[in-house]
């Protein structure tokens, strides 16, 4: 499924994040930047153990914050790190949204014209996925239609039950615009 958004290619596709080729994808990272189970597993498993060495400089970073660094073997050259929040956490929509919009504007501010998403805070975090879906897609659009040089949003979802949520929020935001 597509959207335009202003001058952007909003897009939602079943797929695995770490075989996207766009300029960055989003890891749903922990706040001490360790790429466990889940999205960061894969992305450290697939990307090599650059990627990890990158996120040990680092170290912590809040929830709600982002970071980018190397994609190291993966296919995009970028790896945004985003810390979304554990559900029932205080503020937790305010943090996926800022997670959301900091990705955003980090790959703004390094000139990408593609990054990738996940639906962040779903798994082991347990955000609930229809509310995920409608946080992260109405920033995103928010953000969208202002000035960006993104050609290309895209949300990667694997799972295909998600997908199905992310499709019918998509097409009731769009909806009301």
């Amino acid at each position: 499924m597509t959207a335009k958004i202003n001058r952007t290619v909003l897009e939602l596709r079943a797929c695995d994040i770490t075989e996207m080729d766009t300029d960055a994808i989003v890891n749903a990272a922990n706040s001490s930047l360790k790429l466990g189970g889940g999205v960061a597993g894969t992305i450290r498993e697939k990307g090599g153990p650059r990627i990890q060495e990158e996120c040990n400089k680092i170290g912590e970073i809040s929830v709600g914050e982002a970071v980018v660094m190397t994609g190291g073997n993966l296919k995009a050259k970028y790896v945004i790190h985003a810390v979304g929040p554990v559900y029932g956490e205080e503020h937790d929509d305010e943090k996926l949204k800022d997670a959301t919009l900091n990705s955003l504007l980090l790959a703004d501010k390094s000139k990408l014209k593609s990054i990738a998403f996940p639906a962040i805070s779903t798994g082991i975090f347990r955000f609930p996925k229809k509310r995920c879906a409608t946080i992260m897609l109405a920033t995103t659009i928010a953000y969208l239609d202002g000035y960006t040089r993104l050609e290309r949003v895209i949300y990667c979802i694997y799972n295909q039950d998600t997908y199905e949520i992310f499709r019918k929020t998509l097409q009731t935001l769009i909806a009301k615009r």
